[in-house]
């Protein structure tokens, strides 16, 4: 019997107590498995899924034209879709050929992870749009003119994007090349509950690959009236929410969600980009006297020390940390927990096992006869306490 591979080491713990949607298809275990590296907790949910034309007779048709008839250039719209074009010729027995017909093509990619297909097919990209939009592509072209030349447009899941009609009226002979379509979601109850989590606080970061996929997700966020409330937790810097470059960011955007956009459009690029927004200290936090004090859907980060907590541990923490050094009643903490009911009393449970799961009793300061307040770094102190200073009575040593 065959031993199970070993898991690989965590590299860090910059996403410990994070739990991280990702609305991917295409190589989704692959991000999942960078990402648990560093301690997050992953949940799958696809908002679209890839459908590969292997075996589609029009694919094989064209390249079989192609191979007859080279192209004098060859416009790569998305890395996954060329390697499956690669693929295909290859099932076909047609990948020689087919790569003595591209050698002698101009070959233009629409950016990074499009040049990075073709040099892995052994060809080179002679321009990659930066902008990784077809409009850049369309007008690079245009501007070195394609009239009379032989144009094989190889398009992306969403199909036609314009191209074969804009480079047609310039005058060129386009050979149109869809090697993948986008199809439903595979489990599309899992991405209602993504949106749902999302929208309730339990989810820190959504991260997306793809502008169709993430126009998708937000259109089912929108079917579930959740759209509204994960842009506010956005806004707010309580959701992170990542794209892997300017045309995946384009649909959140449109949304009213600002987006984190990965620096080199690649998958590694994009768990760097996330790393280091929680691991960096850049996401929202307060400096208390036992050090930064980080809140995530699944715990705390005190002092860069990970700490599971319970929803209840966490809503206190929450409500707390908001005031920022100011005095919080019962009554005001015991409407933020769920279950509470008329109890006092349970607010005051609360509080102590909160205390004890943080390992720092100090860190919750009792203030008699009024409340709750957490023990916030003297600087932020000393902007807080104004409206708080003059009469207040005595705090207890917890």
């Amino acid at each position: 019997m065959t031993s199970p591979a070993p898991a690989r080491p965590a590299l860090s713990a910059a996403l410990g107590a994070c739990t991280i949607v990702i609305a991917v298809d295409r190589r989704s275990t692959e991000l999942a498995t960078a990402l648990e590296r560093h301690g997050a907790t992953v949940r799958h949910a696809p908002a679209l899924s890839i459908m590969p034309h292997i075996d589609d007779e029009a694919l094989i048709s064209a390249t079989r034209q192609l191979i007859d008839a080279p192209p004098d250039v060859v416009v790569v719209t998305t890395g996954v879709g060329f390697r499956g074009w690669m693929e295909a010729a290859d099932e076909a027995g047609l990948a020689d050929d087919l790569q003595r017909a591209l050698t002698g093509a101009q070959i233009v990619a629409r950016g990074p992870k499009a040049r990075g297909a073709i040099q892995q097919a052994g060809l080179t990209a002679d321009w990659v749009a930066e902008s990784e939009t077809s409009s850049e592509l369309g007008e690079f072209l245009l501007a070195e003119g394609v009239g009379g030349r032989r144009v094989a447009v190889q398009h992306h899941g969403s199909g036609a994007d314009g191209l074969d009609a804009l480079f047609a009226r310039a005058g060129a002979e386009v050979v149109s090349l869809t090697v993948y379509r986008w199809g439903p979601p595979p489990d599309p109850a899992a991405v209602s509950r993504s949106v749902l989590a999302t929208a309730q606080g339990d989810v820190d970061a959504v991260l997306f690959t793809s502008a169709p996929g993430a126009a998708e997700w937000l259109a089912t966020a929108r079917r579930e009236s959740a759209l509204e409330a994960i842009a506010a937790r956005a806004d707010a810097g309580r959701l992170l929410v990542a794209a892997v470059g300017p045309v995946t960011a384009g649909p959140l955007r449109d949304a009213g969600i600002p987006p984190l956009v990965a620096e080199r459009g690649r998958l590694g690029s994009l768990v760097r980009a996330v790393v280091t927004h929680f691991g960096g200290g850049h996401a929202p936090g307060v400096a208390t006297a036992a050090g930064r004090l980080e809140l995530r859907s699944g715990g705390a980060v005190l002092d860069g020390r990970v700490i599971a907590l319970s929803r209840t541990s966490l809503l206190l923490l929450g409500v707390l940390s908001d005031a920022a050094g100011g005095v919080v009643s019962r009554h005001d903490l015991q409407a933020a927990l769920p279950r509470s009911g008329d109890s006092a009393h349970a607010v005051d449970v609360a509080i102590g096992r909160t205390r004890e799961a943080l390992g720092v009793p100090t860190l919750i300061r009792t203030v008699v006869k009024r409340g709750y307040r957490l023990d916030v770094a003297d600087d932020i102190a000393d902007h807080t306490a104004a409206g708080d200073a003059a009469n207040r009575p005595r705090e207890d040593a917890s």
